[in-house]
């Protein structure tokens, strides 16, 4: 799966914010905490759940289980809203 062409993401301030180039497929704004940023920077390649889950095990110091909610939480934000190809 990956982030679909049509969301472009940018850091401003340390805030990490998403947003579609065409309103008819999102109006509006994401904001992202630094685990969701780096879950969405990870889909800017085309990457499996499990290659997420991977990567954040080794970035971040957690439990597996919170880590795979985590990672099943934003990706389902991102399919609501249309942002995800699969």
């Amino acid at each position: 799966m990956k982030i679909k062409d049509e969301f472009v993401t940018q850091t401003v301030e340390n805030e990490h914010i998403m947003v579609a180039v065409d309103s008819n497929i999102f109006s509006g704004l994401v904001r992202s905490n630094k685990t969701a940023a780096f879950i969405i920077e990870q889909l800017k390649t085309n990457v499996t759940r499990e290659e997420i889950i991977e990567k954040m095990l080794s970035h971040y110091d957690g439990v597996r289980s919170t880590i795979e909610k985590d990672v099943d939480m934003v990706i389902e934000n991102l399919k609501r809203i249309g942002a995800l190809d699969e």
